[in-house]
């Protein structure tokens, strides 16, 4: 058998998404990673799909170099209790929101710790995950650390103090964008279109325009002056957007996220 080389504890959503495109990707073989998932019926969905191997037992995690910890903050104290001490493990990643560098230090006094926050596009390989490091992680691990969450998409390295924020913009925010075009699309279908056109349509505006923005690297106000000529349509909506206030509405949306991060924290 081959040696253990990442443990993951959670199969949620997230922790399957990484699962598959660790796979897909060739970061590990199936047979280097192990998942530790409380429901079993998904568990041995991921084991058959995948090939990965499960453990009966929360202790087997720590016989891994990496302990990769993808379950709710909530249940991170039992989870701990669980696994115990790990001997083999020398690096603990974590996705768990509002647990900080110095509670997981405190768990696992023997590894090096990592906080990280994905984000759901990882789901499809079009994430972006902000790191930050604990104490003593080396230029190794750090390289490491990257390329597992490059296989899901983009990389930022941002000190702790920044991950509210990270949060708050880039965790919530396909929950913004998804209320975005919703109503775009209810908007499409006010006015005569089909409701599968209109979601097409706005769908695809939306992933259209964040690859311009992203291989032209324009401004977002250089792009919206761009679209937007005298007298004529685009700026009628605009007009009807900043008296709704839609733009400072998003800016208090972010602001809002990011006190809740920092209360979750506190908690």
């Amino acid at each position: 058998m081959e040696q253990l080389l990442l443990s993951v504890i959670g199969g949620g959503a997230m922790g399957s998404a990484l699962l598959r495109r660790w796979v897909a990707a060739g970061v590990y073989s199936p047979k280097q990673m192990a998942l530790r998932e409380v429901d079993k019926d998904r568990a041995t969905a991921l084991q058959q799909e995948l090939g990965i191997r499960l453990l009966a037992d929360p202790s087997e995690a720590g016989e891994a170099e990496i302990l990769f910890l993808a379950v709710k903050p909530q249940v991170f104290p039992q989870v701990v209790a669980e696994i115990g001490q790990p001997a083999a493990t020398e690096l603990v990643i974590s996705i768990m929101a509002g647990i900080p560098l110095q509670q997981l230090q405190q768990a696992f006094p023997r590894q090096k710790v990592v906080r990280t926050m994905p984000n759901t596009p990882a789901l499809v390989g079009a994430g972006i995950t902000a790191i930050c490091y604990g104490p003593g992680v080396t230029p190794q691990q750090r390289d490491l650390v990257e390329r597992l969450f490059r296989a899901v998409g983009q990389v930022v390295t941002v000190p702790e103090s920044q991950m509210d924020a990270v949060t708050a913009l880039s965790g919530s925010g396909p929950g913004y964008l998804a209320v975005i075009l919703e109503a775009l699309i209810d908007g499409g279908v006010g006015v005569g279109l089909p409701r599968p056109i209109a979601t097409q349509l706005a769908v695809q505006t939306l992933a259209g325009t964040a690859a311009l923005l992203q291989q032209e690297q324009l401004h977002p106000a250089l792009l919206k002056d761009q679209v937007t000529s005298p007298g004529g349509t685009t700026i009628a909506g605009l007009q009807v957007l900043e008296q709704a206030g839609v733009r400072g509405a998003l800016m208090q949306a972010v602001r809002a996220a990011y006190e809740r991060s920092r209360q979750l924290q506190g908690s």
